[in-house]
């Protein structure tokens, strides 16, 4: 199907919001696009403008009937089944090929019930939600994708010169970004994602640039919780075609606590979808917090070093290395395609160097013994004798990255 076959897709609470949306829907018509309509209100409906996906839908797509959220009257339930419901419709359509982009618009609630749905969209379909709630801190409903927050100014409730204005300017930003075509290179051969933190960036900029010289374009993403969700999402989505993994620290702020988490499920995606990577312990010597006063009373009297005023840093001991090497053992045992640990043997950040303030090699040995005590014996495990950041161990991780990508096309 052609992108131009495909339509927008406008969602939100038509029973509510009907005069807002009989203007947005105008608006996206006059550009030019069609529309897909998609109603996530409880109460009712509208007869202003054809739905495609009434809420009996959303709410049966989720488990539930409409009648039981009426009975029940639970604002907050309703909310969340009607999130959940359109985002497995949205899905349904995304993997239809019958959407090129998605608008939404409301208040708190239809905010939250938006941003559900658009989780069943992938990077590169634009997606838009006009909120009266656009600059509150929406990043755990956001999640990692790549959603345009628009600010309302006033409420989702009616006309005004002011919402005409923005519901217009809406409209001709999610039809404008809809047609924007894909400009990637036709001779890459192929995308690498790469982790990365400060304490690696030596080493990531110089496998990119080696990667780079060989063809492969590479994205960097910024280990800090949320670049490592929004890398692990992309692998899923089928985005890359390997996985050099630097900078594991996320693990360790996951066991500790730390502000850097991403979450149980990192370091899961390459091998769930059966793609190569590479993987290396960096930056497991360390747990990340904020400014030094809230790093939680336990870890007050352990090895802190203050990376920047609003950055405390935790040396990891001999028993977290211990469990954190395990737990990647453990993850990678888990992958259908080829693995391949690396461990920079003179240290795994650019603090854990000779004379570093966190050089620690017996609490390291302790974390490459783990390790190796639980990783499937089918997956190779290489110590290079270099530092994280020396050339050596880049030149290194490059080399079996390319190595396992040509096996693979063998």
């Amino acid at each position: 199907m052609h992108q131009q076959d495909r339509s927008v897709l406008m969602l939100g609470c038509f029973d509510t919001k009907e005069e807002d949306f009989v203007f947005l829907r105008r608006s996206i018509l006059e550009l030019g696009e069609k529309v897909i309509t998609m109603n996530t209100g409880v109460m009712g409906t509208t007869d202003a403008f054809p739905v495609d996906y009434e809420s009996d839908l959303v709410a049966a797509a989720a488990g539930h009937t409409l009648q039981d959220l009426r009975r029940q009257a639970d604002r907050g339930k309703a909310v969340e089944v009607m999130g959940a419901g359109a985002a497995r419709l949205v899905a349904q359509l995304v993997s239809e090929k019958k959407i090129k982009a998605a608008i939404g618009m409301g208040g708190g609630g239809g905010t939250y019930i938006a941003l559900s749905a658009m989780q069943g969209i992938p990077l590169g379909i634009p997606k838009l939600c006009l909120s009266t709630v656009a600059t509150k801190d929406l990043s755990r409903q956001t999640g990692n994708k790549d959603i345009t927050l628009m600010p309302s100014i006033v409420d989702v409730a009616g006309l005004n010169s002011i919402s005409r204005l923005l519901i217009r300017q809406a409209a001709a930003a999610i039809c404008a970004m809809s047609n924007v075509e894909d400009t990637k290179e036709a001779t890459t051969k192929g995308s690498i994602a790469i982790s990365m933190f400060g304490n690696t960036s030596p080493c990531v900029d110089q496998c990119s640039e080696l990667l780079r010289e060989q063809g492969y374009e590479v994205l960097a993403f910024h280990a800090t919780g949320v670049g490592g969700r929004a890398m692990e999402a992309l692998i899923r989505e089928g985005v890359f075609d390997a996985v050099l993994d630097v900078t594991t620290t996320e693990l360790a702020d996951d066991l500790c606590g730390g502000i850097c988490s991403a979450g149980p499920e990192r370091l899961t995606a390459a091998a769930d979808m059966g793609i190569p990577q590479v993987v290396v312990p960096g930056c497991l010597d360390m747990v990340n917090f904020a400014q030094v006063d809230t790093v939680p009373e336990q870890y007050r009297d352990r090895h802190l070093y203050s990376w920047a005023p609003d950055v405390t840093l935790l040396r990891t001991n001999d028993e977290e290395n211990r469990i954190l090497g395990e737990r990647l053992a453990t993850k990678l045992n888990r992958s259908s395609a080829a693995v391949r640990v690396l461990l920079p043997a003179k240290g795994i950040s650019q603090v854990d160097a000779e004379g570093g303030v966190f050089f620690d090699p017996a609490a390291d040995q302790a974390l490459f013994d783990a390790i190796r005590q639980h990783l499937n014996t089918a997956i190779p495990v290489k110590a290079v004798d270099a530092h994280i950041n020396d050339h050596e161990f880049s030149r290194e991780l490059v080399a079996t990255l390319l190595d396992m990508l040509e096996k693979k096309k063998e």
